[in-house]
């Protein structure tokens, strides 16, 4: 409860009265004058109380009386009384209930008590209860409780000392307490009175408030006391002591600043009481040096330091830096430079370490040390005292390796020095040396060249908690453990760093808010004042050449990681600093030293020892970087900076490789180098940005680093641990193993953060990593060593990490990586193609904004190094580009747009000499274009399209691919097709755009076949690459490309313009030609043994030029079929006809080719082009012409090959229809086109080609000749009826003599052995060639359109028949072919190279039954009979007839006869009218010749020939016999004598046999022609006694015919009869007994005769030769053969007619 609170009063009151009580109790006896006063006190309390409402008030105005009582009773001396007034007056004065005048009785009661001695820690208690309460104790009341606190302070009793001294240093507090609560209570009242200028009245107080007053004089005192001046305020002081005087102003100083800043008197007291103080203080220290007691120099002994003020001084000295600086900079100077003196390794132990504490005060004022630079290291003509003060630390720290032996020298003024120590030492510095198990527990340490120095935990981290400072107590200077110093300046240096650094960019960071802030307020502000930069250069300037000193140092003897880590930090966060600030030359050196302290000891990395070196000396030196140390001068002095030493103990975790060549063969990486690269990993994964051309050094560090922990780049360029087998000294512990993926990971976090890179920043890595990467690729030339690959994968990270602004850093990483791509070492190579097909790749599908549809230069940008790596000669790289590309097609294959030509040139640029596999790749991109993004690119990359699709059939590495590329071709000319119409606007747009942009520049366009329009170009190109394919050296290629490009131009070829035509019928189809014609003469005739491997080449293609054979077929082929398909299209260009002759010329030099399957096949195109029919005239039928061209497009789709049928959108006719209009196409009404011209060029093509391949071989028989095949020549003649059609209008006889001459020609050819058995039929079958019949149909064609034709015509009948004859002769007389020796078919053996000689029996005797049948039509014509063609035929038959047996088949001379009965049955008539104009005249002795020839012929009939088959070849004679008994005998008269003549004595012959002698007996009846014998004397006799003889002369040849016979008879009886007579009892030959039996039939059928005629018709002779028989057959009686004597009988009977008397003469004239 509140004092005030009533019950609070109540119970005050209460207390009182008891305490008044008591005091009355206890004086009653000895003290009466007490008991009264206490009683009466009682009285008084008692009335206050009743009187007043406010008690409180007016019990502190009664307190003088109040108080009375008390203060008597402590008059008593009585202890027990005293003490009871004591509390009674605590109680009263803790009520505030004590006016001011009491107070004063107070103190002076007090004084005396204490001057007695009494009670004295109630006396301080109740000063202090006093003072503390209330504020009415001011001046001398004040200052008399105070020197009464101090007066017992000096006392003898311990207890009362150290209370006494508490109160005081309270009761100092409270007065300035009281000071600052009197400053608060004014300060809004009213303003400070001016400050009075210049004061130097040092007791002029009265500007000062009551408690400000008593403050001051306070302090004042407090300074004369140490100074041991006499007080003037502090009345009644006896003794002081300088420690407690200067702990008391050290407690003012540091816990009431404000009070001396704000009120000048104060400052004034400072600057010239405190600050002399203190500097005269110092002087023995500052002196004294250790080791020489006193200098003999100096007269006056050295005072020694003094440690208990001297360590207050410091204490002093760091509250007056701390807090008054500003008030006392050059004080301050003082103070300064004497701290650092202190740490001078000639000063005392204890010295030192209080001194370096004082400094770690300092150290973690950042602010304070800005104000030291600025106020001093700027100033000019000033002290540098902060770079002193880092200096000195730095200097201490060293000195503390350096000279160990000053370690203890000052303790040994402590009896046990050492041992203190050491116990101190291991209780400080090892926190846990107690540790379970007694296990050796290492202690944090530095050490170095064998010195070695615990670390111990001397404070937390910014917070300097000193321990020698804080030694009040100790008089004696302490012995200072090892390592306690070291810890300190250890502590210190981190505070230090940590401090400045995170002040100054704390500040950085603000003054770029604040600067951004403005910007958007007012863009044009000005920049910040330059000041602030100043000072941080200069802070840093000024440090870090000690800094590093020390740190690096440090960092080598560390021996414990967590003082490793801070000294790492440090240094990094130097390094960062300066970065920042741009301070270049401090930035490289921290950056140095971490990385030095990252790589094993003596590690040769030129790039950190020559870090000032240019490149190129760089390279010249390899200079080892095993100097010890690198001195950097400071002011004078020089500081080493120590580098790494080699022996220190430290654990080692990994041996490696060395990246450069090292002459140990192996390093040793430690814990330490792992933790330092960690933090280099750290510095450029956080400070990137700052590190400028430093990158070089932390990436070569790093790139060792990893080399010799061997990691390997993987995909995206992440390192990861590589297989212990890379290299074989490689061994890595356990620690390490585990920590690698982190660092790995680090390594990538380290890249990835370039995204965060401000653009130069990112400039400077990339630079960076390039040189790095260009000295890997430096060393990895000419040794196959494994290559350091950590730039470029680094490059590839930095790259992927940064694609949203890949624009700026496109150029040097690519060129870069590009060089990469060129090294000869291929894993090298390998991740220079890796990396940048990665980019690429990643570029092409990272969203930019705006996106690479919109951004087509960026989008060009990427995609140019995939086009350059076309230049490498590698096939690996090719392979990855490739690989690469066909990614991108997966990918990004809709959205290339514009970079379509970069894709396909790469797609496009192989060589032959790069292998299968690179093209296969290539291809497979290809074919992924082909299927799925033609209708994507623009229409302009088309034709490239079809370039590279060409450029992948030319190559000869694979040949499937080569044939794929051309099915690839065709697929494109179907996109045309179907695309036709879209892809002609677009190219038309951009040819406009094109074409201005030439004529703007003034150059014609260039693009190939340039004035036929865009779309039309492409098809062109499209048809000249296949073109060039259709020449390839592989005839598969070949032939492939052919059928391609015929039934591309087949299927759509509608699609281009008429003008094109032009280009495509001479520039594609016409040069194609040329080259295969060429190609096809000079080509190879070696024998091809295989196709490589097990494939085996057909005969008919084991040659090149068999194999170019085939291709001059298939384009010929095509050519002749587009001539033919389009020729209404043809026809209406200009040169129409040239071409036309150009055309038949190859087909003509084709033909003559001595390859029969060229020439065959040029026939067949000859067919094609004639089946050409003229235009049709009418146009209103369009789909005429639909009709006509369809069939082609049909038949051209069922070859475009499997699965691919064209998707027509619309009919044929409308497309043609939409193309040309209708009237292109078709010839105007009423107007044939006149073909004329052409066709006879093609009869003047044929007959050259006849002429020249049926012409027989001028040569002897030993050269080898080319004969023409038979199929060959068949086709030949079988061209004629086409051909004959068109030209039939005006084919002469001249005409007519040509086809004459190709005919026989033909027909003469004989055929080679071993293809006689496929041609021949077998020997005994009539039938006829192919050839042959084609012959006979050509002139059955000629003979058909004479027949309708008109008059003029008719004159070729008679040329007709002279052919067919000299063809019928063949049956007896083959052709001869040159002078070739010819087999008979039948002789031929096959396996020989021999000629064969057709068998020409079927063929002549077919000729002959056509002469008969045109004979038959055309036996009257004028010029059939004006040619004498029956004489010709007549004479043409007489050979096989004349030959009869003889002939080579016998059907011939049968059809001989035959046919020549027929022929004379229809001439003879004809013959007998035109008897008088003598036209036949020299007929009939040729038919004479021909009917003797035969019937009585000279050839023996075969002696196999059987009786039936002697019958009727005889029946046939009787055929010929009555024939001449009805055609030629009833018209004797018109017919010349001489032929009558000779016919009868034929007749005559025939009918009297002659005996042959070559017959058995058995056969002569039958050999004996009886019955042709008998038909001839028949014919004889009728004709001897016709009535009707119409002239004399036939009168005259039958008796003439019979005067012959019966001669004939008379001879062949007398005959008989002589040798019947001779031959007695022998029989006589069959023959002869026949021939007598004949004989004698013959005399018999004549007298029938003769009974029958009337008897003037026959001649006087005969009857007299008939008488004259008698005789002779009366002789023959005498016959022993029966069928003579039956013949006889028959012979004699008649006779009996002649027997009558004979009559007169008379009588017989008168009848």
């Amino acid at each position: 409860m509140s004092p005030s609170s009533p019950e609070a009063v109540k119970k005050l009151v209460e207390n009182m009265q008891a305490d008044l009580r008591s005091l009355s109790m206890e004086c009653k006896k000895k003290f009466p004058p007490v008991k009264e006063a206490a009683e009466s006190g009682i009285v008084k309390i008692k009335t206050i109380a009743a009187r007043n409402t406010d008690i409180l008030a007016a019990l502190k105005e009664n307190s003088s009386e109040v108080v009375q009582p008390f203060l008597m009773g402590c008059g008593t001396k009585e202890p027990k009384i005293t003490q009871l007034c004591l509390a009674a007056i605590q109680r009263l004065m803790s009520h505030e209930v004590v006016s001011e005048a009491a107070a004063g009785n107070i103190i002076n009661m007090l004084w005396q008590l204490m001057e007695n001695g009494l009670e004295e820690l109630k006396l301080l208690q109740t000063v202090l209860v006093l003072l503390t309460t209330n504020t009415i104790v001011h001046d001398e009341v004040l200052s008399k409780a105070i020197v009464l606190c101090f007066r017992l302070h000096f006392t003898k009793d311990n207890i009362t000392n150290n209370t006494a001294a508490a109160t005081v240093r309270q009761v100092v507090t409270v007065v300035f307490e009281r000071m600052v609560a009197e400053d608060e209570r004014f300060k809004g009242l009213m303003e400070e009175p001016p400050a009075v200028q210049g004061n130097s009245n040092r007791r002029s107080v009265s500007t000062l408030r009551p408690s400000a007053k008593d403050a001051y004089m306070l302090f004042q005192d407090l300074c004369q006391l140490v100074n041991a001046d006499a007080p003037y305020w502090l009345v009644g002081m006896t003794e002081m002591t300088r420690t407690f005087g200067l702990e008391l102003l050290e407690s003012v100083l540091n816990d009431f600043p404000e009070v001396f800043l704000q009120h000048q008197e104060f400052s004034f007291l400072l600057k010239e009481r405190v600050c002399p103080l203190v500097i005269k203080l110092f002087s023995p220290n500052i002196k004294f040096r250790q080791g020489c007691g006193s200098s003999s120099s100096s007269p006056a002994p050295v005072e020694k330091p003094y440690f208990p003020i001297c360590m207050r001084l410091l204490r002093v000295v760091s509250v007056l830096i701390k807090h008054f600086y500003s008030l006392l900079v050059t004080e301050c100077e003082i103070f300064l430079s004497l701290l650092v003196k202190f740490l001078d390794g000639e000063k005392p132990q204890w010295l030192r370490a209080v001194a370096v504490e004082s400094v770690h005060r300092l150290c973690v004022q950042p602010h304070l040390l800005r104000s030291f630079c600025q106020s001093y290291d700027m100033k000019q003509h000033s002290t540098k005292v902060f770079r002193d003060i880092v200096n000195a630390l730095g200097s201490f720290i060293q000195s503390l390796f350096i000279l160990p032996s000053a370690g203890n020298s000052s303790s040994s003024s402590t009896p046990a020095g050492g041992s203190v120590s050491a116990s101190q030492g291991s209780a400080q510095g090892g926190p846990g040396s107690g540790g379970a198990g007694g296990g050796l527990i290492t202690q944090a340490a530095f050490e170095y060249r064998g010195t070695w120095i615990p670390l111990m935990n001397v404070s937390v981290q910014g917070s300097a908690k000193a321990t020698y400072l804080e030694m009040l107590d100790k008089v004696e200077p302490p012995s200072i453990p090892e390592g306690y110093a070291m810890s300190v300046a250890f502590s210190a240096l981190l505070d230090l760093v940590r401090g400045i650094t995170s002040m100054i960019e704390r500040e950085i960071s603000k003054q770029e808010q604040e600067a951004a802030m403005r910007e958007e307020a007012e863009p044009a502000s000005p920049p910040q004042d330059p000041m602030a930069h100043e000072v941080w250069e200069e802070m840093v300037n000024a440090c870090w050449c000690g800094l590093l000193a020390a740190l690096s140092l440090l960092l080598d003897a560390s021996t414990d990681e967590s003082a490793t880590e801070n000294i790492l930090k440090a240094e990094l966060s130097m390094a960062s600093l300066c970065g920042r600030l741009g301070l270049v030359t401090p930035r490289d050196a921290f950056i140095t030293a971490i990385c030095k302290a990252s790589l094993p000891p003596h590690y040769a990395l030129t790039i950190l020892s020559t870090a000032n070196l240019s490149n190129k000396d760089r390279f010249d030196e390899q200079r080892s970087f095993s100097l010890c140390i690198s001195v950097y001068s400071i002011q004078g002095q020089s500081v080493q900076m120590v580098s790494p030493s080699s022996e220190s103990h430290q654990q080692v975790v990994a041996v490696g490789q060395p990246l450069t060549a090292q002459p140990q063969g192996t390093v040793v990486l430690t814990a330490k180098n792992i933790q330092c690269m960690r933090t280099l990993l750290n510095l450029a994964h956080c400070h990137g940005a700052y590190l400028g051309t430093s990158w070089q050094l932390v990436l070569a560090t790093l790139q060792h680093l990893v080399w010799i922990l061997g990691l390997k780049p993987s995909v995206g360029g992440v390192l990861k641990p590589g297989r212990a087998v890379e290299g074989p000294s490689t061994v890595l512990t356990t620690a390490v193993m585990t920590d690698l993926p982190v660092i790995s990971n680090i390594l990538s976090k380290l890249f990835e953060s370039s995204q965060y890179l401000d653009d130069v920043s990112l400039h400077h890595l990339i630079n960076a990593l390039c040189s790095l990467s260009m000295e890997a690729m430096e060393m990895a030339y000419g040794n196959n060593k494994e290559p350091s690959l950590f730039a470029v994968a680094k490059l590839l990270e930095t790259g992927l990490v940064n694609m949203d602004r890949i624009e700026i850093l496109w150029r040097p990483l690519t060129a870069h990586l590009l060089e990469v791509c060129q090294h000869p070492n291929a894993r090298m190579r390998e991740w220079g193609a890796e990396a940048i097909t990665s980019l690429i790749k990643a570029g092409l599908s990272f969203k930019h904004e705006p996106p690479l549809s919109k951004n087509q230069r960026l989008q060009l940008l990427l995609l140019n190094p995939l086009k350059e790596l076309s230049n490498v000669l590698h096939a690996d790289i090719r392979q990855k580009q490739l690989e690469c590309v066909l990614q991108i097609l997966q990918n990004q294959g809709d959205s290339l747009g514009p970079g379509w030509p970069l894709v396909l040139g790469v797609i496009g640029a192989i060589r032959n000499d790069q292998g299968e596999s690179l093209i296969r790749t290539a291809f497979q991109c290809l074919q992924l274009v082909v299927t799925d993004f033609l209708p994507t690119m623009p229409c302009m990359c088309l034709q490239i399209v079809v370039d590279v699709a060409g450029s992948f059939g030319l190559q000869n590495q694979e040949l499937n691919i080569s044939l794929t590329s051309i099915g690839l071709l065709w697929n494109i000319s179907d996109y045309f097709f179907q695309r036709g119409e879209a892809i002609t606007e677009e190219l038309e747009r951009e040819e406009a755009v094109l074409l201005k942009q030439a004529q703007d520049k003034g150059e014609p366009l260039n693009r190939p076949f340039h004035p036929a329009p865009p779309f039309d170009c492409l098809w062109l190109c499209l048809y000249a690459k296949l073109g060039e394919l259709c020449v390839d050296p592989r005839p598969a290629v070949r032939k492939s490309a052919g059928q391609t490009m015929f039934s591309t131009i087949a299927a759509h070829g509608t699609l281009l313009q008429p003008p094109t035509w032009n280009i495509v019928v001479w520039k594609v189809l016409f040069h194609l030609l040329d080259c295969v014609r060429k190609s096809s003469s000079t080509a190879d005739k070696e024998k091809i043994e295989s196709g490589g491997g097990n494939i085996l080449i057909h005969h008919s293609r084991d040659t090149a030029e068999k194999q170019w054979a085939e291709t001059w077929v298939l384009t010929l082929a095509g050519v002749a079929r587009i001539f033919n398909t389009r020729r209404y299209l043809l026809q209406l260009l200009g040169d129409f006809f040239k071409a036309w002759e150009v055309l038949l010329d190859h087909i003509q030099s084709a033909a003559l080719s001595k390859n029969n399957e060229v020439s065959l096949a040029a026939l067949k195109s000859f067919q094609e082009i004639l089946q050409l029919v003229t235009p049709i005239k009418d146009t209103d039928k369009l789909d005429a012409l639909a009709m006509d061209v369809s069939p082609v497009l049909m038949e051209s789709l069922q070859v475009s090959g499997p699965g691919r049928p064209l998707v027509r959108s619309d009919s044929l006719a409308e497309r043609l229809a939409q193309r040309y209009g209708a009237q292109a196409s078709l010839p105007p009404p009423g107007e044939e086109l006149d073909d004329s011209a052409l066709w006879w060029s093609a009869w003047n093509t044929w007959y050259r080609i006849g002429t020249e391949c049926t012409r027989p071989p001028s040569g002897g028989a030993d050269k080898l000749v080319f004969v023409p095949s038979q199929p060959f020549l068949t086709a030949l003649i079988q061209i004629f009826p086409a051909l004959y059609q068109h030209i039939a209008g005006g084919f002469s006889m001249e005409d007519l003599k040509k086809l004459g001459v190709i005919l026989y020609g033909a027909v003469s050819v004989p055929i080679s052995s071993d293809t006689s058995p496929f041609i021949l039929p077998s020997y005994t079958e009539a039938v006829l060639t192919s050839l042959q019949e084609a012959v006979l149909t050509a002139l059955d064609v000629l003979q058909k359109a004479i027949c309708v034709g008109s008059e003029n015509l008719q004159v070729m009948y008679p040329a007709i028949f002279e052919q067919l004859l000299l063809f019928v002769e063949f049956s007896c007389k083959p052709p001869q072919y040159g002078k070739m020796e010819t087999k008979h078919v039948a002789n031929a053996k096959y396996n020989q190279a021999e000629w064969v000689a057709l068998n020409y029996v079927p063929f002549a005797e077919r000729s002959l039954e056509v002469v008969v049948d045109l004979y038959h039509k055309t036996a009257c014509h004028k010029a059939v009979i004006n040619e004498k063609v029956l004489q010709n035929i007549i004479k043409t038959l007489r050979i096989p007839l004349g030959l009869k047996y003889a002939c080579p088949a016998e059907s011939t001379w049968k059809l001989a006869v035959s046919s020549l009965l027929k022929v004379l049955s229809i001439g003879l008539p004809v013959a007998r009218q035109q008897a008088s104009s003598g036209k036949f005249d020299t007929m009939w002795p040729e038919l004479a010749n021909a009917f003797e020839d035969f019937l009585f012929t000279k050839s023996t009939p075969p002696d196999n020939l059987s009786i039936q088959e002697f019958q009727r070849n005889e029946a046939v004679d009787v055929e010929v016999v009555q024939l001449i008994s009805t055609e030629i005998l009833p018209f004797a008269n018109f017919i010349p004598k001489e032929f009558v003549g000779r016919i009868m004595s034929m007749l005559n012959k025939g009918s009297i046999h002659s005996q042959s002698s070559s017959f058995t007996e058995a056969e002569m009846d039958i050999r004996m022609r009886e019955e042709f014998s008998k038909v001839c004397f028949e014919t004889l006799l009728q004709f001897s006694f016709s009535n009707k003889v119409s002239t004399p002369q036939e009168g005259y040849i039958s008796r003439m015919a019979l005067s012959v016979l019966l001669q004939r008879a008379q001879d062949v009886l007398r005959r008989y009869v002589e040798d019947q007579r001779l031959s007695g009892r022998c029989p006589l030959p069959r023959q002869q007994v026949t021939e007598i039996i004949f004989v004698l039939k013959a005399i018999s059928t004549l007298m029938d005769s003769l009974k029958k005629t009337q008897p003037e018709n026959v001649d006087v002779n005969v009857w007299a030769q008939v008488i004259a028989l008698y005789p002779t057959l009366v002789e023959c009686i005498t016959c022993s053969s029966p069928e003579v004597s039956s013949a006889l009988k028959d012979a004699l009977g008649p006779f009996k007619d002649f027997m009558q008397p004979p009559v007169s003469k008379v009588q017989n004239g008168e009848s």
